[in-house]
């Protein structure tokens, strides 16, 4: 009953939210974000009245599956975007831009970093420099991905950012991995060559080897139902289990060997997609299925983010410059990959700003770092990485959709026509 009461709360928390955020010309992600951080362990979860919201992170992350299912539909809805025809028009744009932006991101946190490390050498430690480098290179999916539901934002720019934000996942954990890698060396005084160069590559192809083959029997199963409900159950359930399949793990030998959910869901969507003629159908009825479990993603996301990180001054300052030499690294490696492959004006001065949003996955590389490294530096990366997120999440997606109404692929008033229209579809 408790459990049903506090996911009611969330839901009736960000919608309610949602309404207030409308008239202030923000995107719906950043009124689920503030309702959380309201409800959260952090606020008015203080106050320890059980059911008014999250009394503890405990709470939250005792209901860690809702957020998992949710990045494993999002992930999935991103994999739609690779359909063939559009990869043939932007995969090679694309997959440059997605690499140079994310490399630069690193260059720039790093270069920034180990300066501050070299002023400061008791705020911050280089191995801690040099994974707060990698981790800048991770981009937020979900963010972007529902502005542009939102708005129904349809354009070149569109059109190319999607691809890039889902190679970025795969980008950002080989850079994670090497990086991370050298760090742990620094820190520990150990490296193992073949962990830091077989890992990433090992998580990478079996995330997408295992989306390939979910994708295949997906489509399979998928014609022995003809009503369009039970499609849509079969959609769910293989969504579901894919998410479910990326918990496994093992070793070969001192190699760990696991799944990226993200990559997985990209994979499977991609695959469904290319190869089932109702896949379009389909994704948009699985598409208004989820629309409560993306709320309580991003409601949830919210609740897990700590202002207590404000009161450390080494956390602000770092924070500050990680934050500043990201944004740098993102905007002008976009900018200028973007110009080199010959992308028109508003793609090469737009792009860039819709890549910023950070959050699930620079929080779990965090989380990686700090159970690897000493507690001083897995301590300061952790409480940085949540700083970053707090200022990204609360401001990366009005930032998209600023950017995506300049670059003329958000149409004022969107929104509310978009959802006149979906009324005449159910009468």
């Amino acid at each position: 009953m408790e459990t049903l009461f506090i996911l009611s709360v969330a839901l009736f928390a960000g919608l309610l939210m949602s309404r207030v955020v409308k008239y202030l010309g923000l995107p719906a992600v950043t009124a689920y974000l503030i309702a959380g951080i309201l409800i959260g362990p952090f606020c008015i979860g203080k106050l320890g009245i059980e059911g008014l919201g999250f009394n503890s992170l405990e709470q939250v992350k005792a209901l860690e599956i809702i957020p998992d299912v949710a990045m494993g539909f999002i992930a999935f809805a991103i994999g739609n975007e690779f359909r063939m025809s559009q990869l043939k028009q932007n995969g090679k744009k694309a997959t440059v831009i997605g690499i140079i932006q994310a490399v630069a991101a690193t260059l720039c946190v790093d270069a920034a970093l180990i300066a501050f490390h070299f002023i400061a050498p008791n705020a911050l430690s280089l191995p801690a420099a040099i994974t707060l480098g990698a981790i800048a290179s991770a981009t937020a999916p979900a963010a972007t991905l529902m502005v542009v539901r939102q708005y129904k934002a349809k354009g070149p720019l569109t059109d190319l950012l999607l691809p890039i934000v889902a190679l970025d996942d795969a980008v950002g954990l080989v850079i994670f991995a090497i990086s991370f890698g050298v760090a742990k060396a620094l820190s520990l005084g150990t490296v193992n060559i073949a962990q830091i160069i077989a890992e990433p590559i090992i998580e990478v192809v079996l995330s997408l080897a295992l989306g390939f083959v979910m994708g295949i029997l997906f489509n399979l199963i998928e014609k022995m139902f003809h009503s369009r409900s039970k499609r849509m159950s079969i959609a769910i359930t293989f969504v579901l289990l894919t998410v479910a399949c990326t918990k496994l793990s093992f070793n070969i030998g001192p190699i760990h060997c696991g799944f990226s959910s993200l990559l997985t869901c990209m994979m499977l969507g991609t695959v469904f997609c290319n190869v089932c003629e109702v896949s379009e159908e389909l994704m948009d009825r699985t598409e208004r299925w989820t629309a409560p479990l993306y709320v309580l993603f991003f409601v949830f996301s919210g609740a897990e983010l700590d202002f207590g990180v404000i009161g450390n001054k080494v956390v602000i300052l770092a924070g500050i410059v990680y934050i500043i030499f990201r944004s740098a690294g993102k905007y002008y490696g976009s900018f200028f990959s973007a110009k080199a492959v010959g992308c028109t004006k508003n793609i090469i001065d737009y792009l860039g700003v819709t890549l910023l949003p950070q959050a699930g996955v620079a929080l779990g590389m965090s989380v990686i770092a700090e159970k690897a490294l000493p507690s001083v530096d897995g301590s300061i990366i952790r409480n940085i990485v949540l700083f970053s997120v707090l200022i990204y999440e609360l401001v990366g997606p009005a930032l998209t959709k600023i950017a995506l109404t300049k670059a003329g692929e958000i149409i004022p008033g969107g929104e509310s026509a978009r959802g006149k229209q979906d009324m005449k579809g159910h009468r």
